[in-house]
C-alpha cells in the first residue's frame, strides 16, 4: 500500500520521479472528461484565459486551439507540472500565446481583473478552502468573466471517495457545495451539468 499511496498522492502535488509519472498520465487520462467540460463553453469568446492547476498542460493547449485569438496563462504549484506543461505548449509559448508559471490559487499574484475566462480541471479537490480560493479567482477575472470547474467526481461516487481516504488533503465536493462556495465568493449566474452516465460534473459561474 505504501508505494501505491505515494503514487496516487502525486495527484495533489506531483514531485520527483513518481510525480513525473503521474503528470505524464494526466494529459491522456483526463482528456475525455476535459473535452466534455469544454463543450459547455459555447457563448463566450475570451481573449485572456487562466488555466489553474494546469497539470501536464494538455487542457491549456486545447483552450488555445478552441480560441485561436486568445492567450492562455497556465499555473500550477507543482514544479514538475510547470515543466511538463511548458514542454507540452512549447510552440505556443514561443509565439507569445501561452505562459506557464508556478502559482498558488490560495494566494494569486496575477493582475486583478485581467482574465475573461478561468478554468479548473480536476484540481479543486486539493484547494485549501473553496470560498477563499474562489474569491482569489474572482479577483483576477474581469467583471462579467466566467469561471468553469470540471471534476471527474460528483462528490458521491464510491471510487473517488475511496481515494479521498487515501490521499491526504483531498476533498470531493458535490455540485451544491461548489455552487454555494461560488456564490459566497461573489459569483452569480451559477449553472451546472452532470454527465448522463459518469460522475463527471461541470459548474460554470459569472463574476
Amino acid at each position: 500500500m505504501g508505494l501505491y499511496k505515494n503514487f496516487v498522492s502525486q495527484t495533489r502535488k506531483p514531485e520527483g520521479f513518481l510525480g513525473k509519472m503521474m503528470v505524464n498520465g494526466m494529459n491522456g487520462g483526463h482528456a475525455k472528461m476535459a473535452d466534455w467540460g469544454m463543450s459547455h463553453l459555447t457563448t463566450i469568446a475570451p481573449k485572456e484565459i487562466l488555466e489553474i492547476g494546469c497539470g501536464g498542460g494538455r487542457n491549456a493547449g486545447e483552450l488555445l486551439n478552441k480560441y485561436p485569438s486568445a492567450k492562455v496563462t497556465a499555473i500550477d504549484y507543482s514544479e514538475v507540472s510547470v515543466r511538463k506543461a511548458a514542454e507540452y505548449n512549447t510552440e505556443a509559448i514561443k509565439s507569445g500565446r501561452c505562459k506557464v508559471q508556478q502559482g498558488d490559487v490560495s494566494a494569486l499574484t496575477l493582475p486583478e481583473e485581467k482574465f475573461d475566462l478561468a478554468t479548473a480541471f480536476e484540481t479543486i479537490y486539493f484547494w485549501p478552502g473553496l470560498e477563499k480560493c474562489f474569491a482569489q479567482v474572482a479577483k483576477v477575472l474581469k467583471p462579467g468573466g466566467v469561471f468553469m470547474i470540471v471534476n471527474e467526481s460528483d462528490g458521491t461516487d464510491e471510487t473517488s471517495l475511496k481515494f479521498e481516504k487515501i490521499i491526504e488533503g483531498m476533498k470531493c465536493h458535490t455540485i451544491k457545495e461548489i455552487e454555494a462556495a461560488l456564490k459566497s465568493a461573489g459569483f452569480s449566474k451559477v449553472k451546472s451539468d452532470h454527465h448522463n452516465s459518469k460522475p463527471w460534473i461541470m459548474v460554470i459561474a459569472k463574476k
